[in-house]
């Protein structure tokens, strides 16, 4: 089973975009998977039309010692474990609890019949951040080719490999997933040139291309796939999801 963080402490660079639709990818290609919606903002859960409010518990409840089964949910053909509003004062109530880094890592220890788990991180370098880092063997970062695209990273990158170093000595950083790119835009090929230079092979050669049916499916509930198979967004993700299994072999 393979476990993925993807993370970036900047917000709307396609980090749940990304979750939902490399999972969708690699369900269609035959894969077992599991999305975890990490984010307070519970934007994942919404996305796939869950209604976090009607569900008997969420990632809230697991944290807190919860039982896994009741809190994964059926939908669109991946399972997913939502998220809530709740979670918001996790960081809080947690923060006082022994073993506190390795409260996922613990709650998802039972999980079995998974080829993947895909963590979707809140945009913040917090606990929540922190226990998926613990609990993932990988990291893909979505980075928006874009000027500010790199800002920020240094941080990140440290924090990573502090975990590394401390809590998770079998993490490493696999994917870099350029979002939001447009080919007729200079900045944007001189980005991706510079996150080439930094990342070197880490990047997916796949380039998700700016495409709106992206920034629609969710208001539908749909992952990509579903909303407009035919789209940019949907040609894009599952060759993201292909060079995914071609490195695995």
């Amino acid at each position: 089973m393979t476990i993925v963080a993807l993370i970036n402490q900047k917000g709307g660079v396609g980090k749940t975009t990304s979750t939902i639709n490399i999972g969708a990818g690699l369900a269609q290609l035959g894969k077992k998977v599991l999305l975890v919606d990490l984010d307070p903002q519970a934007h994942l859960t919404y996305s796939l039309g869950i209604q976090a409010h009607e569900q008997k518990a969420t990632i809230y409840e697991l944290l807190q010692g919860g039982d896994l089964g009741e809190t994964i949910v059926k939908r669109n053909g991946l399972s997913v474990i939502p998220s809530t509003l709740n979670l918001s004062g996790a960081e809080v109530e947690l923060s006082g609890v022994a073993g506190r880094e390795f409260l996922l890592k613990e709650a998802l220890s039972g999980l079995k019949g998974f080829d993947y788990v895909l963590l979707d991180c809140p945009p913040s370098l917090g606990l929540l951040t922190l226990n998926a880092l613990t609990t993932a063997g990988e990291v893909y970062i979505p980075l928006q080719t874009e000027f500010l695209a790199l800002q920020g990273m240094t941080k990140l990158l440290e924090t990573i490999e502090v975990v590394k170093k401390r809590l998770n000595k079998e993490l490493e950083i696999t994917g870099i997933i350029a979002t939001r790119y447009d080919s007729r835009k200079n900045l944007n090929r001189e980005v991706v040139e510079k996150i080439q230079e930094h990342f070197g092979d880490k990047l997916f050669k796949t380039l998700v291309r700016d495409n709106i049916a992206l920034a629609e499916a969710p208001s539908f509930g749909k992952t990509i796939f579903e909303y407009k198979a035919d789209s940019n967004g949907a040609e894009d993700y599952l060759n993201i999801c292909k060079e995914i299994l071609r490195r695995k072999q």
